[in-house]
């Protein structure tokens, strides 16, 4: 007896090679989207921090501000992907 949903007795197909590929690039856009401009930032902060003897301050202002601009160029992307 078959638990598959199909009459065929196949395995489902695999995606696509292209569909997979789309797949990583995606991730990739949202990897750098989300970690460059909070990364980056920060390491300025500490940069920063370390040269004005702020403490922790600039650091947490520039991941702060990482992630609002993260955020934002999330939101763009996802608004391109709706619109294809």
């Amino acid at each position: 007896m078959s638990t598959s949903s199909d009459n065929s007795g196949d395995s489902p197909k695999p995606p696509e090679k292209s569909t997979v590929i789309l797949l990583i690039s995606d991730i990739g856009d949202v990897t750098w989207r989300m970690f460059v401009p909070t990364i980056g930032l920060a390491l300025g902060g500490v940069y920063l921090d370390r040269q004005l003897d702020t403490g922790p301050w600039i650091m947490l202002l520039g991941a702060s501000i990482g992630a609002v601009i993260a955020g934002i160029l999330i939101k763009k992307q996802l608004q391109r992907v709706n619109n294809r």
